[in-house]
């Protein structure tokens, strides 16, 4: 636990939890139960078909699956859900112009990244999670760190992360919007690992659902754990 407590050493508000009200209806008029049945089984049909189809794809309309691509508008800073024939038209460099591109898959472990540990000290981060990704519109490279409020942004001396990159080469092929440094410190180990920018607002995401009270709860550093384990994995297969 004290390496839990060392990594997020901020408090941070756990998200409001408003509970949706459940609409209340008067009984239905006389009519006979199988008639009553029969209705809530076309309701729970239409809920379901309803369900399936709304995940769409946010450029041409067709329906998509949970497993699906996604690309980054950059004025808006946003990430778009796509079809895969929508998600390979922005694959190439170049393709989305300045406005749009596609999220890379690849995943990839820097073992090289814990002999770096006295650039990492001089980056004087006040948290031992983190993900980090540079921005094309300032070039100037962002750190965001995970917590119960969201992202908490930061942006790092350009020096510092020159530095950063010198004492791990490939880190100067991490693609600019689309892909991030991720990094979880702990006292006894140091993990570092390029991945895809979407996989660190999932990670976001995950913390915001599960944190509990003013350190997180034990749940939370459990998903944080599973989390990096997936990644750990993904990127041991070779993951492109």
């Amino acid at each position: 636990m004290p390496d839990h407590v060392q990594l997020i050493q901020v408090l941070r508000k756990p998200p409001d939890r408003s509970t949706a009200s459940t609409p209340t209806a008067a009984g239905p008029p006389a009519a006979s139960w199988p008639a009553v049945i029969d209705k809530l089984r076309q309701y729970g049909a239409t809920a379901r078909d309803q369900e399936a189809s709304s995940e769409r794809c946010e450029f041409c309309g067709v329906d998509i699956g949970d497993a699906h691509g996604h690309l980054v508008d950059l004025p808006n800073r946003a990430l778009l859900c796509v079809c895969r024939g929508c998600y390979l038209l922005f694959t190439h460099d170049g393709a989305g112009g300045a406005r749009f591109r596609a999220v890379p898959t690849r995943y990839v472990m820097l073992p090289d990244f814990a002999s770096a540990s006295d650039v990492w000290d001089a980056l004087d981060l006040p948290i031992g999670l983190a993900f980090f990704f540079r921005n094309s519109e300032t070039a100037r490279t962002t750190a965001f760190y995970p917590s119960a409020a969201g992202a908490i942004e930061s942006e790092l001396a350009l020096d510092s992360w020159d530095a950063l990159t010198r004492a791990v080469p490939l880190l100067a092929t991490l693609a600019a919007d689309v892909e991030a440094l991720l990094v979880k410190r702990t006292s006894t180990d140091l993990t570092a690992l390029i991945v895809p920018i979407d996989v660190c607002y999932e990670l976001v995401g995950v913390i915001r659902v599960v944190w509990r009270g003013l350190q997180g709860g034990d749940e939370v550093w459990l998903r944080i754990d599973e989390f990096f384990a997936r990644a750990i994995e993904r990127a041991q297969a070779g993951a492109e």
